[in-house]
């Protein structure tokens, strides 16, 4: 994110935050999880492939008796996704949709067999979206954003550790989006998290957190 917060601006053109040596840091890092989560506002604006780049690390996993590729999951309450989507078309592994009743069964038949479409129930309950990946054997869950994603799980407690990296700039403008949406965040004032490790990359900053929990 920015100095102030945001991870992107309103430019047609998606901002870059990062540089090099830290999105090579961010592919070392997926390929130590089983699964990856955005958002489905992320799936339709970004449209990422969620792969780990590194051959190498690729075929690190595979040593290990790890698939390539890494699970990918969105969740999405309206279900408004692109079957031909990077997230769908890319990768080996499986694709999970995780969504509400109303949408369900309409939203499979959209994405006509390139992901399993999960039903949540009335609502989308983050706590039920992870029993069901950890039933599923996912161990290890990456969550790259965006704001939305980022405040349901940080709301929620769900997360246990935080790797945010900030660049050397501001944006300033109020209507870009954020790193974080309006919420009540158990991690305030009163109950801090733990800063677990400060490093420069370049001439951006990575700051790791763990929760309280851990």
């Amino acid at each position: 994110m920015s100095v102030d917060g945001y991870i992107d601006d309103l430019t047609d053109e998606r901002l870059t935050l990062s540089n090099a040596a830290d999105l090579d840091r961010v592919d070392a890092v997926r390929a130590t999880v089983d699964a990856i989560m955005v958002g489905a506002g992320t799936v339709r604006n970004d449209d990422p492939s969620l792969l780990i780049k590194s051959v190498s690390r690729r075929t690190e996993r595979v040593s290990r008796g790890l698939p390539e590729d890494l699970v990918k999951v969105t969740v999405t309450g309206g279900g408004d996704l692109d079957p031909g989507s990077r997230f769908f078309t890319t990768g080996t592994a499986p694709k999970l949709v995780y969504t509400t009743g109303g949408a369900a069964e309409e939203l499979a038949a959209r994405l006509g067999g390139v992901a399993t479409v999960v039903d949540l129930g009335e609502s989308v309950d983050l706590a039920v979206l992870l029993a069901d990946l950890a039933a599923r054997g996912v161990r290890r869950l990456m969550v790259e954003g965006g704001g939305a994603v980022h405040t349901a799980f940080l709301t929620a407690g769900l997360a246990d550790e935080l790797q945010l990296v900030v660049a050397p700039f501001l944006i300033g403008d109020p209507g870009a989006p954020r790193f974080t949406h309006p919420g009540l965040f158990p991690q305030s004032p009163r109950h801090p998290m733990r800063l677990a490790e400060v490093r420069k990359i370049g001439e951006v900053a990575l700051l790791r957190y763990t929760m309280g929990h851990l």
